[in-house]
């Protein structure tokens, strides 16, 4: 394909969805009516155009350079990059985008604000465009801090409510801490290399040294951290669900948090030993901590909030072991499944919501009010339990494949570091078998069982319109094991790993195995806690409630407060260190301060003194004593012949008393 057409593929992938939330945003309410369908169409041709170039340059890689700014020696370039990364990525990004504003004009017809939304919405995929175009970290950079705009203003969306507002500003300052070791990690590169174009940066990290490329990597790794919810970052996604649920399932399941496995792709060829060592920790820990913090937690989105966490971890850990291919597998059906299981729990939310919209005394999202929904939602219970199997790694469903894939490779990586490096892949596979657990909980708790709702008259569960389940039945079907492999138990046959040439070196039967005995173990622990005594509600002992507060208190993050949300920061640490610094105020500086005004006022009244009674009183006493001098004198020269005699009578006197004395 010529330059010019791949020219005109940029500017139609990034033109459209911008021109879009411009007119969309201009147009306010009056465009209401038509917001959503102008978004479907104008996302719907992306994915023709992504489609139509695809086929031909699926195999061949294109970059567009244009002169952006000259400093010096260094000019600064603006890099597109077309490849088959970028071609799955776009794919990817415009096929869940299209599913999910489908579902959207269903979900939130309601909504006085539509054009708002679908703004948003698009302004969202120009930036996720952006960063999957790029073709250097400079400009992969821009559009880095534009998606995170767009999260913000998503996750914030009903503006109306503390919590969203509080929610969107968490996920905005925490992915500002990534940012800021991303941009470093960006800048290190162009002081040393002068360059950060993913070609140049493949030869110039040659000639340097290890310990430095080691610390760059860590830094571009930091951006991962926070977009993708990475330990210790890993907080904001969670309360990001206090959006719009299909924003959850566009954003914060299938796309934007996957930016950061992404980035780690593009720059895995700079990734030393040790940072992958690093990385590979991190994804274990972050796969860990959102699975166990996943089966305490009661909202229907937030166990999906801690399981794409976890889920996130498991792809970082497929990048610390040397297969960014493999995470990028997982990356693609967890876009699949994961969505769906958000599409399919905002079927549940809107079923679940009482007549006349009140919420205040009835949660739609707690899993405790729900159960028994099986009959009376069969579609979204079967889209639910498809897209849970995968998650879950079940047999003959796409998560088993790619998790599978990991694992594989996660031990393969272990034999070849020693025997302490075999925690890493066995702490990934208890983290499967706590997947399996907490999807089978949440699976029985929503569906399974007695009815828990029918206290509330207002609430009438139904199932969805076909607008909302076609999206949600289709990413289902996606969910299957066909569409990535024709051999359910073998991934490398399939024709994603084949295109990417990620085939493993060693095959063990046993890994897969012990993955399926291991997801089996959690699925039948899930349903022995289940059907016996009370079940997952039924469970307060205070044993119980003493393991909810350790999994889901933290001294790292403070949680939303109504009464407290105006004064109290959500980050714990800072939140102590502006309380210090106050108190370094209030006693210090302030004290000092008034000391010093104390002092000057003290020391104004002493100036004040010695100005008036020395300094002025010894002009005054000068004065004095020259006029009574001159006033004696005076009188001394009256005129008057005796006075004259009588003084010289006395100066005689007194001379010849000085005589005789002296």
């Amino acid at each position: 394909m010529p330059p010019s057409s791949y020219i005109i593929s940029t500017l139609l992938l990034l033109g459209l969805p911008f021109l879009s939330f411009v007119g969309l945003w201009a147009g306010g309410r009056r465009v209401n009516r038509v917001a959503g369908a102008l978004a479907i169409v104008i996302t719907a041709l992306g994915l023709v155009v992504c489609i139509m170039h695809m086929y031909a340059n699926l195999y061949s890689a294109s970059i567009l350079k244009f002169n952006w700014i000259q400093m010096g020696s260094l000019t600064l370039q603006l890099s597109i990059r077309y490849d088959s990364l970028t071609w799955l990525m776009l794919l990817l990004v415009h096929f869940v985008a299209l599913l999910v504003q489908i579902y959207s004009t269903a979900y939130l017809s309601h909504e006085r604000s539509l054009y708002r939304y679908f703004a948003f919405l698009q302004l969202f995929i120009f930036t996720m465009i952006g960063i999957i175009l790029s073709g250097s970290l400079l400009v992969m950079y821009i559009f880095w801090e534009l998606v995170g705009l767009a999260s913000y203003l998503l996750i914030g969306f009903w503006y109306h409510r503390p919590r969203a507002v509080w929610a969107a500003k968490k996920a905005f300052v925490l992915n500002r801490i990534g940012d800021a070791a991303f941009l470093t990690g960006i800048l290190l590169l162009m002081y040393y290399t002068g360059s950060t174009d993913f070609d140049v940066l493949a030869l110039a990290i040659k000639d340097l040294p290890a310990g430095l490329l080691t610390g760059i990597g860590l830094c571009l790794f930091g951006g991962c951290v926070g977009k993708s919810a990475q330990f210790p970052l890993s907080a904001w996604l969670p309360d990001a669900m206090e959006g719009p649920t299909p924003v959850s399932a566009l954003i914060h399941a299938a796309t934007m948090v996957a930016a950061g496995i992404f980035l780690l792709a593009r720059i895995a060829f700079l990734l030393t030993p040790t940072a992958q060592l690093v990385i590979a920790i991190i994804g274990t820990i972050t796969m860990l901590h959102g699975a166990i913090r996943a089966t305490g937690a009661w909202d229907i989105k937030r166990v999906l909030a801690y399981s794409t966490i976890s889920q996130l971890g498991l792809m970082v850990l497929a990048v610390g072991v040397g297969s960014w291919q493999i995470a990028l597998f997982h990356l693609t059906t967890h876009a699949f499944f994961k969505a769906g299981l958000f599409l399919s729990s905002g079927s549940v939310i809107h079923a679940m919501t009482p007549a006349d919209g009140s919420t205040s005394d009835f949660d739609p999202q707690d899993m405790r009010n729900m159960g028994g929904l099986q009959k009376v939602l069969p579609i979204t219970f079967v889209c639910f339990v498809v897209c849970a199997a995968a998650l879950a790694g079940l047999p003959f469903f796409s998560g088993f494949l790619s998790k599978d894939a990991i694992f594989i490779r996660a031990f393969d990586w272990a034999s070849h570091h020693g025997t302490l490096a075999h925690i890493i892949p066995v702490m990934a596979v208890v983290a499967a078998g706590m997947t399996a657990y907490y999807m089978t909980r949440q699976v029985w708790l929503v569906f399974m069982g007695k009815s828990r709702y029918e206290g509330n008259p207002a609430v009438h569960p139904h199932e969805s319109p076909a607008v909302m389940w076609v999206p949600m039945a289709l990413l289902a079907v996606l969910s299957l094991f066909i569409w990535f492999s024709l051999n359910p138990l073998d991934a490398d046959s399939g024709w994603f790993i084949s295109s990417l040439n990620a085939f493993a070196e060693h095959h063990s039967l046993s890994i897969p195995i012990l993955s399926v005995a291991v997801t089996a173990a959690g699925i039948l622990l899930a349903y022995r806690q289940a059907t016996s005594g009370g079940g997952f509600v039924g469970d307060t002992s205070a044993r119980q409630s003493y393991r909810w507060n350790i999994t889901q208190n933290s001294k790292l993050l403070a949680d939303y407060n109504e009464e407290t949300s105006q004064h109290e920061f959500f980050l714990i640490p800072l939140l102590r260190f502006g309380q210090f610094l106050y108190r370094v105020e209030v006693r210090l500086l302030d004290a000092l301060v008034d000391f010093i005004a104390r002092a000057s006022v003290v020391l104004a009244h002493i100036i004040n003194w010695i100005d008036r009674y020395i300094a002025d009183g010894g002009v005054h006493l000068t004065v004095y004593t020259t006029r009574s001098a001159g006033q004696l004198v005076r009188m001394l020269q009256s005129g008057k012949i005796q006075s004259y005699f009588v003084v010289t009578v006395v100066g005689v006197f007194l001379l010849l008393l000085w005589i005789l004395v002296v």
